[in-house]
């Protein structure tokens, strides 16, 4: 979820490391670009299928073929890859927001009333009990609307609308569109400390803002009882934010699974853009972040923007790939 907490702007610091977009696993392609697109009204971009050892090593999977669209909202990417070969796993049954293989993105609606309804019209499965309006004693998230969803692989995603006093100012900008852009990726993390370690100080995005979010409308939006969450919003020079979510309660949360891999649909990615790829390399070797790849990988050039490229994990097990162009 996310508090309400970009009262304090967009935070721009270590120019060069920006969020790229977003990447998610899916089981079939055509089909999810067709509920992203019409559903959600993305742009799709581009498609391309790659396979070879640098993806292998990359991907961390041996073997691969895959298929993967980019996708557009507003100023947004998202990149959806299907596995040819081989193929992942289903996301775990009973998944929770507390769970720290969670991640989502949150989508910016000028209006939840009809967002709400067109996402009824296409049936989609609620992860929320509906729509919920943060409360006004929360003076960082008061007035925030949200709702959670799940697509057709069962990937939890947001929809929410900011009151006037809230949220960056290209939110506000009288478009007429019910779907604006994606505001942040959301990730549940085990100890924001750590986090910070990764994603700030290693990675170089800035913290923007700071909440804690509990009561009724947290519960029935999170679809977690008793919910407690501590919630730190982070930012690179464009792009989408990080948002790390700490369960105060209830810390039952199940980890991210040891042997996950890139072609299970659990798979998310957070891909930033970096001037200096073999210097974020060397910074996270140095702090002992899991890598995917076994390194930075040289890139063939006629499938991607990119020359060169690793994969880590951040201290949850969620991935993170850094590019360089």
């Amino acid at each position: 979820m996310r508090a309400g907490i970009w009262l304090l702007g967009a935070g721009l610091v270590f120019a060069g490391n920006r969020v790229d977009s977003i990447g998610i696993t899916v089981s079939d392609l055509d089909r999810a670009v067709d509920f992203y697109s019409n559903v959600l009204t993305f742009e799709k971009l581009s498609e391309n299928e790659y396979a070879g050892e640098a993806y292998e090593h990359l991907h961390g999977v041996f073997g691969m073929r895959a298929r993967t669209a980019r996708l557009k909202l507003g100023d947004e990417f998202i990149e959806l890859t299907e596995y040819l070969a081989p193929q992942g796993r289903a996301v775990p049954e009973g998944s929770r927001g507390n769970d720290r293989w969670f991640q989502h993105i949150a989508i910016i609606t000028s209006n939840m009333e009809e967002a709400y309804a067109r996402l009824r019209v296409h049936k989609v499965r609620h992860a929320s009990t509906g729509p919920q309006t943060l409360p006004a004693w929360n003076r960082n998230a008061a007035g925030i609307k949200a709702f959670y969803f799940r697509d057709l692989d069962g990937h939890t995603l947001e929809i929410l609308e900011f009151p006037k006093d809230k949220g960056l100012a290209k939110w506000r900008n009288g478009s007429g569109k019910l779907f604006l852009g994606i505001d942040h990726t959301a990730i549940t993390v085990a100890d924001t400390e750590a986090s910070l370690r990764f994603y700030r100080d290693t990675l170089g995005l800035s913290i923007v803002g700071e909440s804690e979010n509990y009561g009724p409308e947290q519960e029935r939006l999170n679809n977690v009882f008793g919910a407690r969450l501590r919630i730190t919003a982070l930012r690179g020079d464009s792009g989408p934010g990080v948002e790390l979510l700490e369960y105060i309660a209830p810390r039952d949360g199940r980890p991210y699974p040891a042997d996950a891999k890139a072609n299970d649909l659990l798979h998310y990615q957070t891909r930033i853009v970096s001037d200096d790829a073999p210097s974020a390399g060397a910074s996270l070797r140095k702090n002992r972040a899991g890598f995917i790849s076994p390194g930075l990988i040289e890139l063939p050039n006629e499938h991607t923007a990119f020359r060169r490229a690793l994969a880590a994990r951040d201290p949850d097990g969620h991935a993170v790939q850094i590019v360089e162009r």
